[in-house]
Formats: C-alpha cells, sequence, structure tokens
C-alpha cells in the first residue's frame, strides 16, 4: 500500500509535522542554517561536528528541536559532491531518499515535510525529480512483512504516513508527476510482493489469477491458456518444463490498446515459481531462494497494471509462461527432444536450463499472432550474467542497435540499469545440438553462459527487432541500495518497461 504522499505550496518550516527535511551538498557551508538552528535547536552545528555528518552521498542526520509547535526534529539528508559537470548524481539522490525513508522510523517519525530539489541539480526537469521522488519514497518503504506476526521487528512507515513534497512551482504538473510516481512505484512493489511469496502460496494459478484481476481492475484484455491447451497447441517447451511439477502450467497474454496505427511492443517474462532444476536438481543452497525464478513474470505482469493507468500512446502484448520446474518420475529427462511452437527441436541436456525452453514458445507465440513492432523479455535467466555483472546491472542482448539503444536510454532514465554484452554470430554454434535443431545447455567451450542463452532465444523470435535482459542478478536480494531490502525482491524491470513505454518515440 502507497504512503500519503501529497504536494503543497506551504512554506516547508510551517507544516505541522513531525520532521522536516533538508538536503545538503557534501562539505555543505553551515552559515545558511544559522538563523534555523538559532530558532530550533542552538547546539546543531556542534552536533553535527560530534556526528561527523558532513553531507555525505546516503548519510542522514537527526536533530530534535528543542521548541517548536509545527516540528519535532530537523533531519539532514547527504546527497555528496557534485561531478564534473557541477551536478549531482540522480541516482546519489535515489539513494539518500531511500536512506532517509529507512530512518524515520528509527525516532518514530510519521510525518515530514520536504522541499523538492531544484531540478538543474540533476540536469532534469522538475517533473522527472517529482516523479522519481514519489517513486522511491514508496520503493523504500516496501517490506515483505505479511508472514511476520511480531510486528515489532518491523522497521517501516505505517500506510498513513504523511509525506508531503514542498514546491514554490509548477504545482499542477508536479502533483501529476508525483502521482504517476505512486503508480509506478505501487506496481514495483506489487512485483516485489510476488518475487517474495514462498512458493506454496504463489502457485501458477495464484499467480494467473493475479493477472487476471488486474485486468479486470484496469480494462486490459486476458488470455489464459490452459495446461491441456498448452500441450494441445505445441508448446513443447513450456510442457516439457511442467512434467514433473502436480501444479499445472499456465500461459498468460495481457493486452494493451491504444490505436491501430501506433506501434506494437511486446514483453515477455518468465515465470518459473519454484526452480528445483527438476533432474538435474539444484544443491539445496542454490534452492533456497528459487522463488524468485518468476521476476520476469512479475515485472510485466505489474508493469501492465501501471500502464493501464497512465496509457502510453503505444499498444503493448504482456506474454508470460508460468510453471514449476520440478523432479518427479514423469519429470523431462537429460537428453530428451522435444519440440517447440514454432517447430524448431531442441535436446534438453540440462533441466535446469529451464527458462529457455518455456520462453521460446512465448516469444514463437508473440511473433506467430501479434507481429510486434517490438518485443522485449525479462528472464532471471544464468547465473554466468549474475557473475559477470554481480547486482547493480541487467544483461541486455540484442542484434538490433536502435531498439538496444531505447531499452538503455529507458534503464538509465528509470534506475533499472543494464550493460550490453555480447551477441554475434562467433556464440551461436554454442547452443548447436547433433541430434536435433539446439540444445539447451551450450557447448562449454565457448563459456559465456549469458551469451549463449540468448542466441538459444533468438532462435525464436523471427526478424523482429528483439532485447533480452536477464535479470538473474538484480531481481532479488541486492545489496547496498537503500531502497531496496535484503533477502527481498526488488521488482527489476518495471521502472524500465514503464519508461520505455511511456516516452516511445
Amino acid at each position: 500500500m502507497s504512503l500519503n504522499i501529497s504536494v503543497t505550496q506551504t512554506k516547508l518550516l510551517e507544516n505541522k509535522v513531525n520532521a522536516v527535511i533538508f538536503f545538503v551538498e557534501q562539505d555543505f557551508d553551515f552559515k545558511k542554517f544559522h538563523d534555523l538552528a538559532k530558532e530550533n535547536c542552538p547546539h546543531l552545528e556542534i552536533l553535527m561536528r560530534d556526528k561527523k555528518f558532513v553531507g555525505k552521498s546516503g548519510s542522514v542526520f537527526v536533530a530534535s528541536v528543542v521548541a517548536n509547535i509545527n516540528h519535532s526534529y530537523l533531519v539532514f539528508v547527504g546527497l555528496g559532491k557534485k561531478n564534473k559537470k557541477n551536478i549531482f548524481n540522480f541516482e546519489s539522490y535515489r539513494r539518500s531518499l531511500g536512506s532517509l525513508i529507512r530512518t524515520l522510523p528509527q525516532f518514530n517519525i510519521k510525518s515530514i515535510a520536504l522541499e523538492l530539489p531544484e531540478a538543474d541539480l540533476f540536469g532534469f526537469d522538475i517533473e522527472y525529480v517529482a516523479k522519481n521522488t514519489a517513486i522511491i519514497i514508496n520503493m523504500a518503504n516496501y517490506v515483505f512483512d505479511q508472514l511476520i506476526t511480531d510486528k515489532t521487528r518491523i522497521s517501516k512507515l505505517e500506510s498513513d504516513a504523511d509525506i508531503k513534497i514542498v514546491v514554490n512551482r509548477d504545482i499542477d504538473k508536479i502533483k501529476k508527476a508525483v502521482d504517476d510516481g505512486i503508480v509506478i512505484s505501487n506496481a514495483v512493489n506489487q512485483a516485489r510482493t510476488w518475487v517474495d511469496l514462498p512458493a506454496n502460496l504463489l502457485s501458477p494459478t495464484d499467480l494467473a489469477n493475479y493477472a487476471q484481476k488486474i485486468s479486470i481492475d484496469h480494462g486490459l484484455k486476458c488470455t489464459i491458456f490452459s495446461e491441456s491447451e498448452i500441450i494441445k497447441m505445441g508448446m513443447g517447451g513450456l510442457a516439457a518444463v511442467t512434467k514433473g511439477s502436480e501444479e499445472e502450467c499456465k500461459f498468460v497474454i495481457l493486452e494493451y490498446k491504444t490505436e491501430k496505427t501506433a506501434p506494437t511492443i511486446c514483453f515477455v517474462g518468465k515465470g518459473i515459481t519454484f526452480d528445483s532444476g527438476g533432474l538435474s536438481i539444484k544443491p539445496s543452497g542454490s534452492m533456497e531462494t528459487m522463488k524468485e525464478d518468476m521476476s520476469g513474470s512479475a515485472a510485466v505482469i505489474s508493469a501492465m497494471s501501471a500502464l493501464a493507468k497512465l496509457k502510453p500512446k503505444v499498444n503493448i502484448v504482456a506474454i508470460t509462461p508460468i510453471t514449476e520446474n520440478m523432479p518427479s518420475g514423469s519429470a523431462t529427462r537429460p537428453g530428451d527432444i522435444i519440440t517447440f511452437y514454432n517447430g524448431k527441436t531442441a535436446e534438453v541436456k540440462n533441466t535446469d536450463a529451464e527458462g529457455r525452453l518455456i520462453l521460446a514458445d512465448a516469444l514463437s507465440y508473440a511473433v506467430k499472432h501479434y507481429k510486434p513492432d517490438f518485443m522485449i523479455d525479462l528472464a532471471t535467466l544464468t547465473g554466468a550474467c549474475a557473475y559477470a555483472l554481480g547486482p547493480f546491472f541487467s544483461g541486455l542482448f540484442s542484434e538490433h542497435d536502435e531498439f538496444a539503444v531505447k531499452v538503455e536510454e529507458a534503464a538509465h532514465l528509470s534506475g533499472d540499469y543494464v550493460w550490453r554484452l555480447p551477441l554475434t554470430d562467433d556464440y551461436k554454434i554454442a547452443v548447436k545440438s547433433e541430434v536435433a535443431d539446439l540444445s539447451n545447455d551450450s557447448n562449454r567451450r565457448y563459456m559465456a553462459g549469458g551469451t549463449t542463452a540468448a542466441c538459444f532465444l533468438q532462435n525464436f523470435v523471427g526478424e523482429v527487432p528483439w532485447v533480452h535482459l536477464d535479470i538473474a542478478g538484480t531481481a532479488f536480494n541486492v545489496p547496498d541500495i537503500s531502497y531496496y531490502r535484503n533477502h527481498s525482491g526488488t521488482g527489476a524491470g518495471v521502472r524500465l518497461l514503464v519508461e520505455l513505454a511511456m516516452n516511445w518515440k
């Protein structure tokens, strides 16, 4: 649930709140706060010096007010130093906001007023700053706590906490931007909740039902194929992965339409609600967090819930195959050969390389039935990509430079950062099989597991401009970013997809 974030033109110190917030540059001149300190906290400069607060990025200093009927605390948040272009890094601002929101519950602060920083400090317009301020405030307060009975363990603001954003101009534009930010952050947090739910509480049917509810609530067209229909249609990849599970697989399609003449973008998300590895079973330690293997699915469904409200000028089709990957007497075996929706065949050498099998059917279906102008898939696909890039960048793979640049721009603006990795002919031989068209486990001589997985998927996109995002490292348990939580989902990709659609040109 979103916090109560509002926009006001009431002067900062005149707001009746628990705390007022000040953003400061590293090594700031305290002189501009002399009058404030004199009226509210005479020893403020000494206290800051004792705590060695100088405004480093992400640092937060809280001081009690001696006597003021409007507020009890003064809170200072460091933005760090400006870069060579004489502007602050916007990601530093995001993380400083996150640190602020994480600090407030420690002082039982339930209402704040903060002055929206000037946009030229960051090199963006004021609407962008306002939108992202709302996004990060809401994201930073997310905690997956619904299964914890001892609420004293939880450190977050209550949903009725009052966040006032103070502005002195363009109030209507800023209100719209803040409202948009709330919509986007709610979608991100919705995706995080699904990722954080354990597999016993989020089956493929459960996730499909959530998608259907979103379609009803937001006026989207929804199609859900059952397991029998999936088998009948010839989706051999999805059917093969499902064979070991007692849970039914689902194939979910959500459609948003604007104008017939507008381009159509297809979002495809991997939806493995639990990945044991199948018969090529994972070590137990590697299996503990495999509830998050449906992060791609969560991202595309949640992005659609936001876009249905924001109404971009592009048509969007979101497709997600959803299943479990489990071992059993009926599970697909290493060495089995399967046939996909587009007729291509693959030798299954490793049942733990299952994500590419279900995505192959989804990509093929999208190409045949929707003929999209552009297509992007998101998947927690390879540990190789996670090791290559770590937890801060998703891997981007594409041979369509113009579309790849659009995605990179959306990533930069949204904060869902990507890093492009190679996808060239040199690697494509790695996924060929001696007994079928393809092998789902690439030849180890070529290494580069993130790239060879993308090479496999490329066999199912035809001529459609396509980008593959490997979010294996960024979807769960990202450290050192204040607006995420340890051992929790991040909603990776939601902000990027929304930004891509809303700024399409």
